[in-house]
């Protein structure tokens, strides 16, 4: 089964990938990002879903279910309201696990 890649966010951060191919998941409501990320979990169906940064925080929980798992590779985006840093802090902690030591922001 060929998966896809899918991007989570509200109406304005989103608009424009899905111009490249990129299946645009509209989630306006931030306390409903648990939910909406769940949806499109289940149908297995995405090998790569980015999400934006606010919304990332909301669904964390939902997330950390997939966070031993190669797929779906979950990847936060800065939104159109600005970076939260979550992304930045996440890939730091994984540069850390690899390699033992913060090699890219100390």
């Amino acid at each position: 089964m060929v998966k896809n890649i899918a991007v989570m966010g509200d109406k304005e951060s989103i608009k424009g990938f899905s111009a490249v191919g990129i299946d645009a998941i509209v989630c306006d409501e931030p306390t409903e990002a648990s939910a909406v990320f769940k949806k499109i979990t289940e149908k297995d169906k995405y090998a790569v879903i980015y999400i934006t940064e606010e919304l990332f925080e909301q669904a964390h929980k939902e997330i950390e279910r997939y966070s031993e798992s190669a797929v779906p590779a979950v990847i936060p985006i800065p939104g159109a309201r600005g970076n939260t840093g979550v992304g930045s802090a996440r890939l730091s902690s994984f540069v850390e696990q690899a390699v033992g030591s913060d090699i890219l922001f100390k």
